[in-house]
């Protein structure tokens, strides 16, 4: 299971790096190792929020993109929208995209199943 930091941009803090990984290294590290370590039938679960996409960071296409590059396939994705305050404070000027955010659970695996996750 991996939850990579959301913002495939360069930390500027410490306080940063929770949430920024440069160029996505982290990311494409976890799909680029994914396949070797799964046994038969096995998963890999991704979570990850789509704010980087909807900050036009990162598109859909390029993470399924590198998906398929990885040698997986979308077994199924699980969608959940954010309730924390900051999602309903309209004095947040990132409040529009954070309250259509959606975070997700990818289930990835190794040649079977749906592919294209949406």
């Amino acid at each position: 299971m991996c939850n990579p930091p959301w913002i495939p941009a360069r930390p500027a803090s410490d306080l940063d790096l929770g949430v920024h990984d440069a160029g996505g290294g982290m990311l494409d590290g976890f799909l680029a190792s994914l396949a070797g370590r799964l046994e038969p039938g096995g998963e890999g679960w991704l979570i990850l929020s789509d704010l980087a996409e909807r900050l036009g960071l990162r598109t859909r296409a390029d993470l399924l993109a590198a998906i398929e590059a990885a040698g997986l396939r979308v077994r199924d994705r699980l969608d959940t929208r954010p309730r924390h305050p900051r999602t309903r404070d309209t004095d947040d000027p990132l409040h529009a995209v954070r309250a259509a955010e959606v975070t997700s659970l990818w289930r990835l695996g190794v040649g079977e199943g749906p592919s294209g996750g949406g």
